[in-house]
């Protein structure tokens, strides 16, 4: 499945450009313009990485990146600052914000390509052994275990990368397309029905009294909510 980048740029110009090239790369591109537009983009579709901008109108891209490391929801997605600012003091300010790498501008498209390609890598392989917690759900990669309100559940192994996928990507609606294309992979024959199946399975192993976390958006998929 195809990472899906948001890029916060307030100079149309560069902003067209630079999706121009993500887009080609392969990935799906969110844009916005505002610090109001870039925390509506994140809140509605979770992305996996995002391109900040130092100067945007009303509030700067460290202002921004402060308070997306602050919040829960926020705080584990890669960032990386695009900036004209070149001096070893701006970096080291950019990247004590919580920015996870800095590119000065200009730059050539293979470099960001590069950098971002690298930092998703980063990120993935940290995920893959990391516990993940959401809501009353904890999930533990490397010993599979999984509890639900302080009791264990016992899933089987595409329900648990089920799991783990929804845990990784909340508050946006998956196809079963999307996620035969996750879970089983793309030279994998299934019909969309087995898709069905194991979510019915798991919603019943992870029922809990306070909480219906996965959600049927009708004709369009299913969505995680902790």
């Amino acid at each position: 499945m195809k990472s899906t980048i948001l890029l916060v740029e307030d100079e149309s110009s560069i902003r067209e450009m630079i999706a121009y090239t993500l887009s080609k790369s392969g990935f799906d591109v969110l844009q916005a313009e505002t610090p109001t537009e870039a925390f509506s983009q994140i809140a509605d579709h979770n992305p996996q990485l995002i391109l900040m901008d130092w100067m945007l109108p009303d509030q700067s891209g460290i202002e921004i990146i402060r308070r997306l490391r602050r919040e829960n929801y926020t705080k584990n997605i890669p960032i990386i600052m695009l900036t004209a600012k070149s001096e070893e003091n701006d970096k080291v300010w950019g990247l004590e914000a919580g920015a996870d790498d800095y590119i000065t501008k200009p730059f050539s498209p293979k470099e960001l390509i590069a950098r971002i390609q690298s930092l998703l890598r980063r990120a993935n392989t940290e995920l893959a052994d990391k516990v993940i917690k959401a809501g009353n759900i904890i999930l533990d990669p490397n010993n599979h275990k999984v509890t639900v309100d302080g009791r264990n559940v016992s899933l089987g192994p595409k329900e648990f990368k089920l799991l783990k996928f929804f845990l990784t990507h909340q508050n946006k609606v998956f196809s079963r397309n999307q996620l035969l294309d996750s879970i089983w992979g793309q030279n994998t024959y299934v019909e969309e029905r087995t898709v069905d199946v194991h979510i019915l399975r798991l919603r019943k192993s992870i029922k809990s009294e306070s909480t219906n976390y996965i959600q049927t958006i009708r004709g369009a998929g299913y969505i995680f909510s902790a």
